[in-house]
């Protein structure tokens, strides 16, 4: 089945700078190996954690091509498009080479705040325009409105084309009542680290992770422990990493992965503005806590 290609661990990557504000392609190159080495089982370009909203699509075309080149077919591929504006959206598949691509994430529409009516004629709408699979992306924080459960099961009942929702509404209980009544081959991916765990336990599918950037060993034999129902094992790691994902996310996403990803020297912590580096003590707290997990 084409939906578990898309079980586990993926992860939202980063995307380097160098100090010149470009984007660093051998960093680029350096991230994919590292997180292909990690065991990671699919890969996200261009999400929220890419930085999407500063780059061109000429960039994000690039650290597609670059990521792809890298990778090689090893594991899937997951194109971040989406925006308020759906014609826009659906004009944008026609921007990009996407050949390598296994799947589309595509944000709920932010600062429009549209009706449940809309955001099921928006994602209507993008079926129309792409063959290619969708993953719909529910991030009440970033979007300021949330996709209710009714909605997702609507959409996953009704585009077979809609193979997956990654929930970030930091809400189980609407979590829960997605996994109790969608269809048996419809995912449910976790977008919250720190609540990834009880997701799966739940009978959730797996992540798209942030920390997984920087723990992608550690990570993915959590969540695959959770796909084996071996929660001892689960717990573990959950609880061993869970400390530093609060700090990861303290100063802004993504420069706390970054700092951890310098520390590690898979690349330097260069943002786009308006984001910033971290400060000095969330610095020294997140070299901190990554110096304990790497010793577990």
């Amino acid at each position: 089945m084409e939906q578990n290609k898309f079980k586990g661990l993926g992860v939202a990557m980063v995307t380097p700078f160098t100090s010149n504000g470009a984007v660093d392609i051998k960093s680029l190159e350096n991230l994919t190996h590292y997180l292909i080495a990690g065991g990671v089982d699919y890969l996200v370009v261009q999400g929220t954690t890419g930085e999407s909203p500063t780059l061109s699509i000429a960039e994000k075309q690039l650290t597609l091509d670059t990521v792809a080149e890298v990778n090689q077919g090893k594991l899937p591929l997951v194109f971040g498009i989406g925006g308020n504006n759906t014609l826009a959206v659906v004009n944008d598949f026609k921007n990009y080479d996407l050949s390598q691509v296994d799947a589309i994430l595509s944000a709920s529409p932010y600062y429009n705040k549209p009706t449940q009516e809309g955001i099921f004629q928006h994602y209507a709408k993008i079926v129309e325009g792409t063959d290619l699979p969708i993953i719909v992306y529910n991030v009440p924080g970033r979007t300021s409105s949330n996709i209710l459960p009714n909605t997702t099961l609507r959409l996953a009942n009704e585009f077979d084309q809609i193979i997956a929702v990654k929930e970030a509404s930091g809400n189980i209980e609407q979590v829960m009542n997605i996994i109790a009544n969608k269809p048996d081959n419809f995912l449910v991916i976790s977008g919250d680290d720190a609540i990834t765990m009880p997701i799966m336990a739940a009978g959730g599918d797996g992540v798209i992770s942030v920390v997984g950037n920087g723990f992608p060993k550690q990570f993915s034999t959590m969540v695959n422990a959770c796909l084996k129902d071996d929660m001892n094992t689960a717990r573990h790691w959950h609880y061993n990493i869970l400390p530093i994902i609060d700090h990861l996310f303290a100063e802004g996403n993504p420069a706390g992965i970054k700092e951890v990803l310098t520390h590690k020297n898979v690349m330097l912590n260069n943002v786009r503005l308006p984001l910033v580096n971290v400060s000095d003590e969330l610095k020294k707290k997140l070299i901190d806590l990554t110096d304990q997990i790497e010793k577990l």
